[in-house]
């Protein structure tokens, strides 16, 4: 192991020791909320100092085995020994390294995810209705709850765009490499002559933001403008101008909710949506200062980058950005989507460590 990587390994068991401290005090939770931060700080660190432990037990039963090597009597048992407790070395270092890497402060928050039809007609936007029914599956196998903001149905059953807040615990860690083109091949039902058409839609994935906090919505940089809905939602509300438009002027970033009869609660998520959409400006610019010194491979999040192939001639779906292929196309639109959302966590965890063995490369 690395002294930089034992060195911080270290520090955090020191820590934690003292956060032991604290807590056993009587008057720790004079203060709740910095009772709460260190029973939050004790729960991430126990399990990395405990893998350390782990570590140093390992270690000082290499020595033990180097030792007994040296008696002749005793030398292939002990070898056997050695071999055996570096291996087991290795593979918790690896596993330690894993435990350090930077998390991210958005993997536990809910998300927004839109959908957006794009080249290809009618047959879009059915396609990126299949890819929000998708989502909307695996988030019924995930046990989250899926609530509409706001939405533009097509003629015949798909989506011009929609727009929902995926509620549970995670939600975003597991789709936030989601975002990016999505492209279809395949005959449409509206294709009279069997031939394959190629069509695609957009998708979007944004953590929600903790308004208060994070994004600071100035009244003054936006317009609100009040419209009566119109298409799918029931004669009822077309009777009020109960839809709403915020327009948030120093970006140009528009945001309409019309789903709910309330002014109230369109208005409510119209501005929730929108500080979704300035949070993830803001991560995006970030992200693109990053990527001038580190190209990431999965995490870019650019809207216009196609991602991902869904061939259903072949019964196939491609990600073009870990060049995985799945021949499980039926399963995967039916929302088991656990292979493809795996492979790309491991890839982006293969490249923070990648990162990470080069910053630690002078140590």
């Amino acid at each position: 192991m690395k002294s930089s990587i034992a060195a911080k390994l270290n520090q955090l068991s020191m820590r934690l020791e003292e956060i032991n401290r604290m807590l056993s005090t009587e008057a720790v939770t004079n203060d709740m909320d910095n009772y709460r931060r260190l029973n939050r700080e004790h729960s991430e660190l126990e399990p990395v100092v405990d893998l350390y432990r782990h570590y140093q037990r390992t270690e000082g039963d290499l020595q033990t085995a180097q030792e007994m090597a040296l008696d002749p009597q005793m030398r292939e048992f002990a070898e056997a020994e050695v071999t055996e407790a570096r291996e087991r070395l290795v593979s918790l270092a690896t596993d330690l390294q894993k435990l350090l890497l930077p998390r991210d402060p958005n993997d536990e928050r809910n998300t927004f995810l839109e959908v957006r039809a794009g080249t290809g007609g009618e047959e879009s936007a059915l396609f990126a209705g299949e890819v929000f029914r998708m989502y909307a599956r695996y988030a019924e196998r995930k046990r989250w709850q899926v609530e509409v903001m706001s939405e533009s149905p097509s003629d015949l059953g798909g989506y011009r765009e929609i727009i929902v807040k995926i509620i549970g615990h995670g939600a975003y860690s597991k789709l936030k490499f989601e975002s990016g083109g999505h492209r279809v091949q395949r005959v449409p039902v509206t294709e009279t002559q069997g031939r394959v058409h190629t069509s695609a839609c957009t998708v979007a994935v944004m953590p929600e933001a903790d308004e208060l906090a994070e994004v600071v919505l100035n009244p003054a940089d936006l317009r609100i403008d009040t419209f009566r809905a119109s298409g799918a939602g029931g004669q009822h509300i077309n009777k009020t101008d109960s839809a709403i438009r915020v327009t948030h002027l120093p970006t140009g970033l528009v945001v309409e909710c019309q789903d709910d009869r309330s002014q109230h609660k369109n208005k409510a998520r119209a501005l929730a949506v929108l500080a979704a959409r300035l949070k993830d400006k803001q991560l995006r610019e970030q992200q693109s200062k990053t990527a001038a010194t580190r190209k990431s491979l999965i995490g870019s999040g650019d809207r216009s980058e196609r991602i991902r192939t869904y061939n259903f001639p072949q019964g196939r779906v491609t990600d073009h950005r870990i060049n995985l292929t799945l021949y499980k196309i039926a399963q995967i639109v039916d929302g088991d989507m656990d292979e493809l959302v795996d492979a790309l966590a491991a890839e982006h965890q293969a490249e923070l460590l990648a990162q990470l063995a080069e910053e630690q490369g002078g140590a």
